[in-house]
C-alpha cells in the first residue's frame, strides 16, 4: 500500500488513527496491539505471504534479544556475545538469500560458464530496512541500552508502518519510551494538524515535483541502458533530473512519515536534511539517509576500528563502509561502484581536511568563494555517482558517463527526449527549478517545527487550517489516482 493512494488516505489512515485513539482511551495494550496490527496489514497489503517471513523474523529477533539480555546480567558480554554473533548472523543470511542470492549466482555462472538457477526468489519490500533495525536492536540488548521487553511493543517497534518500508532505520531507544507513554494515546490537535502539513509537504514532492521530473531521467537512462547513445546535453539533464527526482521522491517519503508519525504522537527521527546544501561529502552524508549514514558509521565502521588504528587503517574502513553501504542498497555492481566512489570521496575528503590542518580549514570555511567552489564539486561528485545509482546497467552508466564528458553528439538534436515526446528546454527549466529548491528553501523539519509551535500557541487555527491543508492533500491524492500508473517510492527498491 502507498502513501499516495486514495485507499491509504481515505480508508485504511482514518481507521487507523480511530481504532488507536478509541482504544487508547481504555487501554494503551490494545492501542498498541492494534497499531501492530494494522501495520502488519499495511505490509501484508502489497503481497500477504511475506508477512509470515516478517513474523518469523520478528519471533527469532525477540527470542534471541531476551536471551541476550538474560545472559549479560547474569554473566556478563562475553558469555553472550554468541548469541549476538547468531542473531546478527540470522538477520544477514536472511538478507542474503533473498536479496543476494540470485546476484551471487549470476556471477558465479559469468565466471564459470555454468546455468545454475534459482527460482522463486522475490525481494520482500522492506527487508533491508526491518533486518538493519533488528539488528540494532540485539547490539544495543548486548551493550545493555535495552531493558524493555514487550511483544507488541518490540512488533510495533519493527512494523510501524510510517517507517516499515524505506525508513528510517530505528534504534530502540527511540521508540519504547514513546510507546509506554501515556500522553501517546490521547488524541492532540496540534500533533495532528501539523503532522498533516508535513504529510501534504511529502505528498506534494512525490506527487507533483518527483513523478514530474521524472520522465526526463527515464526517457534517456532507459534507452541507454538499452544500448542507445545519449547526447552530452540530454546526458546532463537526465542525470539532473534523477538527482532531484530521487532527491524529493525519498524527501517527500521521509516528511510523509514524519508527518504520519505525529498524527499518533509519535516522533520519528528525522532522516534528511537537505543534503543538497552540503558543502563536502562528508556533510553530504550527515545530511541524506541520516539514519542508514548513522547506523553505518555506529555498527560496521567503528566496528572495523573507525579512526583508531592510523590514517591507512582508517581510510580502509571508510572504503569498506561505502562499499557495503552501496551493496546494501542492492544487489549490482553498479551500486557496489556507487558505493567505492563515495568511499573514494570520503578518503579525499578526509585526506584533504589532515593536509590542510585545523588552522587552515577552519580559515577555508569562512572564504565564501572556497565554499561555493566546495558545493559545487560536491555535487559534481553526487551526480556522478547518481549515473550508477539509476542506470539498471553498467554499460548504460558507463555511456551516460561517456556522454557527459563530452563524447556524446553535442550538437545533435535531444534525440532521446524528443522521441519520449519531451522538450529538452521544459527539462532543462524542471531541473533548474527543483534544484533552486533544493538549494535555497528551507528544509521541511524547521517548517514542520514551526508548525507544530503555531499550532500549540494558536489552538484556535487548527480546523480550519487543518481543513485547508486536508483538502490540498486530497486533490493531490486525485491527480495521482488519476495517472495511468502510481509510482512507488524509489527506496521500496532496497
Amino acid at each position: 500500500m502507498l502513501f499516495t493512494t486514495a485507499t491509504f488516505v481515505l480508508l485504511f489512515l482514518p481507521a487507523a488513527l480511530a481504532g488507536f485513539f478509541v482504544l487508547g482511551r481504555r487501554s494503551q495494550r490494545a492501542a498498541a496491539a492494534w497499531l501492530f496490527g494494522v501495520s502488519l496489514f499495511f505490509y501484508g497489503w502489497w503481497m500477504p505471504k511475506f508477512t509470515l517471513l516478517l513474523l518469523a523474523s520478528i519471533g527469532i529477533n525477540f527470542s534471541l534479544g531476551l536471551r541476550i539480555a538474560r545472559v549479560v546480567d547474569a554473566q556478563g558480554q562475553g558469555a553472550a556475545r554468541r548469541w549476538l554473533a547468531l542473531g546478527v548472523a540470522f538477520n544477514l543470511l536472511l538478507l542474503g538469500y533473498f536479496k543476494y542470492a540470485n546476484f551471487f549466482l549470476d556471477n558465479v555462472n559469468a565466471l564459470a560458464g555454468t546455468h545454475w538457477t534459482l527460482a522463486g526468489v522475490v525481494l520482500p519490500i522492506g527487508i533491508s530496512f526491518y533486518s538493519f533495525t533488528q539488528i540494532a536492536f540485539l547490539v544495543d540488548t548486548w551493550h545493555g541500552k535495552v531493558r524493555e521487553f514487550q511483544l507488541v511493543h518490540y512488533g510495533l517497534f519493527v512494523t510501524y508502518f510510517p517507517h516499515l518500508v524505506a525508513g528510517p532505520v530505528l534504534h530502540h531507544a527511540q521508540m519504547m519510551p514513546q510507546f509506554a507513554r501515556a500522553t501517546t494515546y490521547r488524541f492532540d490537535g496540534a500533533n495532528f494538524s501539523a503532522g498533516l502539513a508535513i504529510f501534504a509537504i511529502g505528498l506534494f514532492k512525490k506527487v507533483v515535483l518527483a513523478d514530474g521530473i521524472a520522465p526526463y531521467a527515464d526517457a534517456v537512462f532507459n534507452p541507454a541502458d538499452a544500448g542507445a547513445v545519449p547526447g552530452t546535453h540530454e546526458a546532463w539533464i537526465a542525470a539532473l533530473a534523477y538527482t532531484l527526482q530521487l532527491y524529493f521522491d525519498f524527501s517527500g517519503y521521509s516528511d510523509m512519515a514524519i508527518g504520519l508519525s505525529w498524527m499518533f504522537n509519535i516522533r520519528l527521527p528525522y532522516n534528511f536534511n537537505s543534503p543538497y546544501q552540503a558543502t563536502n561529502i562528508s556533510d553530504f552524508w550527515r545530511r541524506w539517509h541520516i539514519s542508514l549514514s548513522t547506523f553505518l558509521r555506529d555498527y560496521l565502521y567503528i566496528a572495523l576500528g573507525g579512526n583508531r588504528h592510523g590514517a591507512l587503517r582508517r581510510y580502509v574502513n571508510l572504503a569498506a563502509t561505502m562499499v557495503l553501504g552501496g551493496l546494501w542498497h542492492g544487489a549490482s555492481w553498479a551500486f557496489v561502484l556507487w558505493g567505492a566512489l563515495h568511499g573514494a570521496y570520503l578518503m579525499v575528503n578526509h585526506g584533504f581536511r589532515a593536509l590542510c590542518g585545523e588552522a587552515l580549514s577552519r580559515r577555508l570555511q569562512g572564504n565564501r568563494a572556497f565554499m561555493l567552489a566546495s558545493w559545487a564539486l560536491t555535487m559534481l561528485c553526487v551526480v556522478v555517482a547518481w549515473v550508477f545509482f539509476r542506470a539498471a546497467t553498467l554499460d548504460g552508466a558507463l555511456a551516460m558517463l561517456r556522454a557527459m564528458a563530452g563524447a556524446g553528439d553535442a550538437s545533435a538534436l535531444q534525440a532521446l527526449l524528443w522521441n519520449a515526446g519531451l522538450q529538452p528546454s521544459t527539462g532543462a527549466l524542471w531541473c533548474l527549478a527543483l534544484g533552486a529548491l533544493a538549494v535555497l528553501a528551507p528544509n521541511s523539519n524547521r517548517i514542520g517545527e514551526r508548525l507544530l509551535d503555531n499550532a500549540r500557541r494558536y489552538p484556535a487555527t487548527h480546523v480550519g487550517a487543518g481543513s485547508f491543508v486536508a483538502c490540498a492533500a486530497l486533490m493531490l491524492v486525485l491527480l495521482n489516482t488519476a495517472r495511468d500508473a502510481v509510482s512507488a517510492f524509489i527506496y521500496f527498491n532496497f
